[in-house]
């Protein structure tokens, strides 16, 4: 078993997350600024942040956690990381694939606590070129479409070279948060809906983004916590917070992590299994309830050390975070039922 010491990290995880390393600007975003790396060799372990062949944060399990584990080698999670290439300006339309500082930044942020909670499984995380945080508000929308196909073209290479070289056949669970789970739709309905592909599909994970109740027309939401071949996804507010999104954005399934349910019931917290908040190495049992709540995800207060605290009602860096060890057991639950159907 692979165990990688827990990075450090200060304050509230919703800080360290949201805040980590911004990137300082000295010029505007061009059309000639598009990247400044050329298309990933994915046959290079360098390129994939997450990879069962090297040893990389995603391998790290909370300590409470580490007597138990065992690793199952015989199904596979292929991860997308959401935005780490951030800050105030856009600097440039896409992410540079040798900046080893922005490297480190996603390493220790959602490769570390995110792609973690899946590590029961062999996990494939790439890097890709990722559109600058600043794309999904700038009012030139024809480059962020552009900055955006791009950073798909990684990921959907990257998936084709894990495919041919890395899965054998093997069952998959397609994971991801925010930025990722904008590519991830796109891969779903690509590589998955209606294909052959969809029959090894146990789960999909889709994160902290708006999937549109008819984006998908075979793939459909997972209705209980034992259902394969279907998604979950869910944002994550304070209970009576509604965001000022645009319409478009305020459709979206949702499904209860406390409950993997899409109905509107409450989930008490006595439901919640475990968060991975302030350190790595600490569970915190019984933080939150959860709720479904039109297109959002609503939850009371987090309570864990110093959470009066924090006065955020958008939650959306804990999305994985906050409901770690349920997502951790229920992956459980899937491939589980999965290999009952599909011996």
């Amino acid at each position: 078993m692979k165990i990688i010491k827990s990075y450090k990290t200060t304050g509230i995880l919703f800080i360290a997350m949201g805040l980590l390393l911004s990137c300082s600007t000295k010029f505007a975003a061009t059309p000639e600024r598009m990247h400044v790396s050329s298309a990933p060799d994915y046959s290079s372990l360098e390129l994939w942040a997450a990879h069962p062949l090297k040893k990389d944060p995603s391998d790290s399990v909370p300590e409470p956690l580490q007597k138990t584990f065992e690793k199952d080698s015989s199904v596979d999670v292929f991860f997308i990381h959401p935005t780490s290439f951030t800050g105030n300006e856009l600097v440039q339309w896409n992410a540079d694939l040798t900046d080893s500082e922005l490297n480190k930044k996603t390493d220790r942020s959602s490769i570390l606590y995110q792609a973690s909670a899946f590590n029961h499984y062999n996990v494939y995380a790439p890097r890709y070129r990722q559109a600058h945080l600043q794309n999904y508000y700038t009012t030139d929308t024809a480059m962020a479409k552009k900055a955006f196909d791009l950073a798909y073209e990684d990921v959907k290479s990257a998936f084709e070279y894990y495919l041919q070289h890395d899965n054998g056949g093997k069952p998959i669970i397609i994971a991801s948060h925010s930025q990722g789970t904008t590519h991830a739709k796109r891969l779903l309905r690509d590589f998955f809906e209606g294909k052959a592909l969809q029959q090894k599909l146990v789960a999909a994970y889709i994160i902290g983004m708006a999937v549109e109740p008819d984006y998908f027309t075979a793939l459909q939401p997972c209705r209980d916590s034992l259902q394969t071949g279907c998604f979950v996804t869910w944002r994550t507010f304070r209970r009576g917070f509604e965001p000022d999104y645009q319409p478009s954005s305020r459709q979206s399934v949702v499904v209860n992590p406390l409950t993997w349910k899409t109905d509107t019931g409450y989930a008490p917290v006595s439901l919640h299994k475990g968060a991975v908040l302030t350190r790595f190495n600490r569970i915190e049992p019984l933080v939150d309830d959860a709720q479904v709540y039109k297109d959002l995800l609503w939850i009371s207060r987090p309570k864990f050390p110093h959470s009066k605290l924090y006065k955020a009602r958008n939650y959306h860096v804990g999305d994985i975070n906050l409901f770690y060890l349920n997502v951790r057991e229920n992956l459980d639950q899937r491939v589980a039922q999965f290999k009952v159907l599909h011996p």
